[in-house]
């Protein structure tokens, strides 16, 4: 990431973070190699854990987290303007919000990070809970599943469904409403889901057309992969 002057980032997004936690050997080795190679961020969702960056590694730069769920755009707009956060991700529902984010001042769109291939069902409301029970789980507790009730919830994610959701936003919609509006920070969702979803994210939002064959070809000659 150095190699290419990217900033790499740390998705510390627990929502249930307790004191105890705060002591996890892997998490604070991570932490300090990030602070000592460049300018690199961390992802946070609890203050708990935002508190204790701050003061052992200052060196890192923060994002507050779109697993907050603010759909209410006053309450995100308060993630923005607070200065621990160089970065602040919005709940998709709100990504196409135009009327409230054109009154915005440059230094707050430069802060506002968008989340651009959300799956998630547009009406959802169980977001947030199925999100805390992610971190029940990650934080090795006993708890029941979560079950969603969205449509075609069984068929898990689907970048063909993402581009149907009222939330997505097309590269044509960055060039062409995002970028002339001030904005320029753009998230992909994804990096679980597989190699080829990932390749498909890469060649749609940070690829040429005219290259897209070039790049699935060298990347499956490479690996020999046969797909019969």
């Amino acid at each position: 990431m150095q190699e290419y002057g990217i900033s790499a980032r740390l998705t510390f997004s627990n929502s249930l973070l307790r004191q105890e936690h705060l002591l996890d050997k892997k998490c604070n080795a991570l932490c300090e190699v990030f602070a000592k190679k460049g300018q690199n961020g961390v992802i946070v969702h609890s203050d708990l854990l935002l508190e204790y960056l701050k003061i052992n590694y200052p060196e890192l730069y923060f994002v507050s987290s779109t697993t907050k769920v603010l759909t209410d755009f006053q309450l995100f707009m308060k993630e923005v303007n607070r200065e621990d956060f160089l970065y602040a991700v919005p709940d998709f529902r709100l990504n196409k919000s135009f009327d409230k984010w054109k009154i915005l001042s440059q230094s707050q769109k430069d802060k506002v990070e968008f989340l651009c291939n959300e799956c998630c069902w547009f009406g959802c409301t169980d977001r947030k809970s199925c999100y805390e029970t992610v971190s029940r789980k990650n934080l090795g507790e006993d708890c029941p599943e979560h079950h969603c009730a969205a449509p075609d919830a069984g068929s898990g994610y689907r970048f063909s469904k993402a581009m149907e959701n009222p939330g997505f936003i097309s590269i044509d919609d960055i060039k062409n409403v995002y970028l002339p509006m001030g904005f320029s920070n753009f998230k992909i969702e994804g990096r679980g889901l597989g190699s080829a979803l990932i390749l498909e994210f890469l060649l749609y939002y940070m690829t040429k057309p005219e290259y897209h064959i070039h790049i699935r070809e060298k990347i499956y000659l490479d690996n020999m992969l046969d797909l019969f």
